[in-house]
C-alpha cells in the first residue's frame, strides 16, 4: 500500500474527502516528524511506538573502490510493533 492507497483508504473507512484525508496523513507524519526531531517518542496504543535512536560512527568500506571510509554517527527513527499489532497478524 502506498500514501494515495492508504489515503484513499482513510477517506472511505471514515467517511471524510479525500482531501481531508490527506490533511489528517500529513498532520499525522508531520506531529510524528516533528516530535522524533526533539528526540521524543510517539506511542499510539494498538499500533506501536516511533523512537529516535543514535547509531554509533563507523568505519565502512566503497563497494565500488573497496577503499575503506568513515560514516558518521546518525539518528535513526525506530518502530516498536505494539501487542495488538502482532496479535493481529498470527
Amino acid at each position: 500500500m502506498n500514501k494515495s492507497e492508504l489515503i484513499e483508504h482513510i477517506a472511505k473507512q471514515a467517511d471524510i474527502s479525500k482531501a481531508a484525508a490527506t490533511r489528517a496523513l500529513e498532520a499525522l507524519i508531520g506531529g510524528v516528524k516533528v516530535t522524533l526531531k526533539k528526540s521524543g517518542s510517539v506511542s499510539i496504543v494498538g499500533f506501536g511506538t516511533f523512537t529516535v535512536s543514535k547509531r554509533a560512527a563507523r568505519s565502512g568500506r566503497n563497494p565500488r573502490t573497496g577503499a575503506a571510509i568513515k560514516i558518521k554517527a546518525a539518528k535513526v527513527p525506530k518502530f516498536r510493533p505494539g501487542k495488538a499489532l502482532k496479535d493481529a497478524l498470527n
